[in-house]
Parts: structure tokens; C-alpha cells; sequence
């Protein structure tokens, strides 16, 4: 029986960038966190410590600062596939390389009704992300956002399920829908305009979770994940994870009070989890634009 050396990658994990662009008094905050991922001939280092080929993960820590500086941030893709380019470029032995961004966002304080010059608040939980895979001459681009927490307090149902001796759940026709969307869509091969495209996409997704009348979480899943399809035609499928944020109506019977969908218990676990994939029919290879990335 023979032992071999497996897929492998190495690299720089959550490295915090924050950079103030100034035009003026006037200052533009970029707050991101990048990892790095290396792939190539690295079988030497893992079977006899030769380090030859091994770019030093501070090195790739560095290289992250300096780009910063060199040349603007600008929009996460760009960014990622700029360090991505230089690390598989750059080095004989490195074929591949991953490069994960998430955009922490700040608003400007408003100070007596306008926007402040050079102060923000921190927006919440909601991040901006991208993984670029660059790999030979070809880069693959998967951006999304995660964290995006909403609700609606009513047009969702879920009923007709099977039941068991272990269904205790109520059917409802009229209940509570939250969750915190995760979302990651794949570009199809090119430039695009990732800002026009974000923005779009995140409004999509929150118009259809208000408005789709929703039978089920699944239901919702693919009607938001169809409709960002049909309106960004350079995205070729998206994969969303959905959280259900469950709200239990409380039994307030023995207070002798009624509850007409007024008092809820919300849940923090155990929680359903929803998950798929809407794609196009036609659309392009995936090649590598997944590798080692979580299914959601």
C-alpha cells in the first residue's frame, strides 16, 4: 500500500484591512477581511520540509497592505483578482491561487441632517463578499453578501406537510418569515460592473422576499434565486442559504388573554436551514470557480 501526499492549499487567513481614501476633508473608509489561498508544487515542503517553493504566508499578508497602497482598493472582485493575478504570476511553483474578501459596510453619521466628512457607524452584520479563483491563464469570480437579516410579518404559510406520531407542529396560513440570507452567485466569464451588479442583486433579492406570497422557505429560496437570474444576465446561477428564524405564536390562554398573531417567542435554535442552487440551463462550466469554497 502506497501513501501519497493529497490536494493541498496554504495561505493567509482573515487579514484586516481597513484604508481612508481622503479627497479632502472629505474621507472614503474601506474596512475589508482577505484570505489567501496557494496551490501548486508544494509537495516537497510537506515531505521534507524543503520551504523552496513556499511562499511565507506573512509575505502574502504583506502583499495584501501593499496592493492597498499601490493602487486603490476599489471594488472587491477587482482586488481579489489583482492579488490572485500577482501571487500566480509572480511564482514559478504557485498554479493556483484563492482570494476571499468580505466588505464590512459603514454609513456617515448625519450630523444636523447631512452626512458627516470623516466619522461612520459601523452598518451592522450584513458583509459584502467575493472568492476569486485564479488558476493558469483563467479567474473565476463568486461575489455575494451574507449576514442580511430580514422578516415579514405576515404573507407566509406552511401547511400540507406529512405528519407522525413525532408532528407536533401547527399548520399555519398566516406567520412570521425571517432569515438571514446568505448568497453567493457565480459571473460568467469577463469584467462586469460588480457595484451595479451587487446593488442590484441585493435589491432583488429584498423585493422578492417582501412581495412573493411564500407557501414555504424552499418556495422563497428559488423565487428570489429566479429573479436575480432574470435581471443580471452576466451571472450564470446562485446558491443561497436560508436560516429559518422561527417565531413561535405564545400560548397566552392561561392568562385569559387572546393571541391574534400579536406575541411571539423568537427561537435562536434549533433552526431549520434551506438551501439551493438556481442556475441556468445553458450556463457555462463552474470549473473552478467552487473548488474547496463551502456548498453554501
Amino acid at each position: 500500500m502506497a501513501i501519497t501526499l493529497g490536494a493541498n492549499q496554504y495561505g493567509k487567513a482573515e487579514v484586516r484591512l481597513v484604508t481612508v481614501r481622503r479627497e479632502g476633508p472629505v474621507h472614503h473608509l474601506k474596512d475589508l477581511t482577505v484570505s489567501t489561498s496557494l496551490r501548486g508544487r508544494l509537495t516537497a515542503t510537506h515531505l521534507t520540509g524543503d520551504n523552496a517553493d513556499v511562499v511565507a504566508t506573512d509575505t502574502q499578508k504583506n502583499t495584501v497592505y501593499a496592493f492597498a497602497k499601490e493602487h486603490p482598493v476599489g471594488e472587491i472582485e477587482d482586488f481579489a483578482l489583482r492579488l490572485g493575478r500577482h501571487f500566480v504570476d509572480g511564482f514559478d511553483a504557485i498554479t493556483g491561487a484563492r482570494v476571499l474578501v468580505d466588505e464590512h459596510a459603514w454609513d456617515r453619521i448625519a450630523v444636523d441632517g447631512a452626512p458627516h466628512e470623516h466619522s461612520f457607524s459601523r452598518a451592522g452584520d450584513e458583509r459584502r463578499t467575493t472568492a476569486v479563483t485564479v488558476y493558469g491563464d483563467r479567474a473565476w469570480v463568486v461575489s455575494g453578501l451574507t449576514g442580511l437579516t430580514v422578516l415579514k410579518s405576515t404573507g407566509s404559510e406552511f401547511h400540507g406537510f406529512p405528519r407522525d406520531r413525532y408532528t407536533t407542529l401547527a399548520e399555519t396560513t398566516d406567520r412570521i418569515l425571517a432569515t438571514a440570507v446568505t448568497a453567493r452567485w457565480r459571473y460568467v466569464s469577463g469584467r462586469h460592473d460588480w457595484h451595479k451588479c451587487f446593488t442590484e442583486v441585493r435589491r432583488v433579492l429584498l423585493e422578492t422576499f417582501a412581495t412573493k406570497h411564500s407557501l414555504s422557505l424552499q418556495q422563497t429560496l428559488y423565487a428570489m434565486g429566479e429573479a436575480v437570474l432574470r435581471a443580471r444576465e452576466e451571472i450564470a446561477e446562485i446558491r443561497l442559504s436560508l436560516p429559518n428564524k422561527h417565531h413561535f405564536l405564545v400560548d397566552l390562554s392561561p392568562f385569559g388573554l387572546t393571541n391574534d398573531n400579536e406575541v411571539f417567542y423568537a427561537a435562536d435554535r434549533p433552526y431549520g436551514l434551506i438551501e439551493g442552487t438556481v442556475l441556468r440551463d445553458d450556463a457555462e462550466d463552474a470549473g473552478q470557480a467552487w473548488h474547496t469554497l463551502p456548498a453554501f
